[in-house]
């Protein structure tokens, strides 16, 4: 074992095509550097990828209530004036009348709208201006797809 160590502390690894451990601290402070390069350069190259990676589009599905003034508002009008409400994003979905009370029925209709493109009140502040037909406007459901 003490002849092993002598050798190796000697140099033999010159011998041998190798490098000597006097040349060790040079090349571990180049080495060092290389991977600090290598890793700034990964680091930008995922940086550049992540930014030219489109991010998700969000989407939310929608329920509103929308509720008539009485009995005698037309409710087929009514849907067809909310769904003559257009706006980038907005896709209007099923709907159907529930009865509340007293012969009054709502329309409840879904939707589905891109989160970034169409605000939620907005949207119902849209329905709302609807004043011959509209009294009032719940949301039921938000959620996010």
């Amino acid at each position: 074992l003490r002849g092993f160590l002598l050798l190796q502390s000697s140099g033999i690894n010159a011998e041998y095509g190798g490098e000597s451990d006097e040349d060790d601290a040079p090349k571990g402070e180049s080495e060092m550097q290389k991977m600090k390069r290598l890793a700034a350069e990964k680091k930008a190259a995922d940086a550049a990828a992540k930014k030219d990676k489109p991010a998700p589009v969000l989407k939310s599905n929608v329920v509103l209530d929308i509720k008539p003034w009485d009995d005698e508002t037309d409710l087929q009008a009514m849907e067809k004036a909310v769904r003559a409400i257009k706006m980038d994003g907005l896709t209007w979905g099923d709907s159907k009348l529930v009865e509340i009370g007293f012969g009054i029925k709502k329309l409840r209709i879904s939707t589905c709208i891109i989160d970034e493109l169409v605000g939620l009140y907005d949207l119902e502040d849209n329905i709302t201006e609807l004043e011959d037909y509209v009294q009032s406007v719940d949301i039921v459901s938000h959620n996010k797809i």
